[in-house]
């Protein structure tokens, strides 16, 4: 039941700075198509780029749907190592206001990115991504969500 009213997020952690408010825009006009159609958990990976973005626009649309949640899928305690103190700051905000947020590993590993990127999709029916090309996580991700049988909204396109 939650599954059919579950979507994530998957995307690439650098995004053209001047093309982030079409890009959030597009999000924005797929979120609430898809609120209003009955989907109300939303999970997000956590990492920079897409992620935060998607993350932040979820708690944006709270206001205005006080009943969709913000679920965080985090691969790892120290997923922040390396981050800026900005970007560190705004994961904090995000995970504060999350409705529920969950580790699939404790400490970092090879491999525990996957991990997470396939428990999202694991437990959703549509994945939102922002995908540009053919390598790389992202591509991974919504490759599996498709033989997984999600439905794939790119808004890259």
């Amino acid at each position: 039941m939650f599954k059919m009213a579950t979507a994530c997020f998957t995307g690439h952690r650098k995004l053209p700075p001047e093309e982030i408010p079409v890009i959030k825009k597009r999000l924005k006009n797929v979120l609430i198509d898809f609120i209003e159609n009955g989907y109300q958990y939303f999970g997000a990976g956590g990492a920079l780029g897409f992620d935060t973005l998607a993350a932040q626009t979820v708690l944006e649309l709270k206001n205005e749907y006080p009943h969709i949640r913000l679920i965080l899928v985090f691969p790892c305690h120290n997923q922040t190592g390396g981050w800026r103190e900005s970007d560190i700051a705004e994961y904090e905000r995000i995970k504060s206001k999350a409705d529920k947020v969950v580790y699939t590993a404790e400490q970092y590993y090879k491999g525990c990115m996957h991990t997470r990127n396939r428990h999202l999709t694991d437990h959703s029916s549509l994945c939102i991504c922002y995908l540009t090309g053919q390598k790389g996580g992202t591509a991974y991700t919504v490759e599996y969500a498709e033989k997984r049988g999600l439905k794939i909204i790119n808004i890259a396109k």
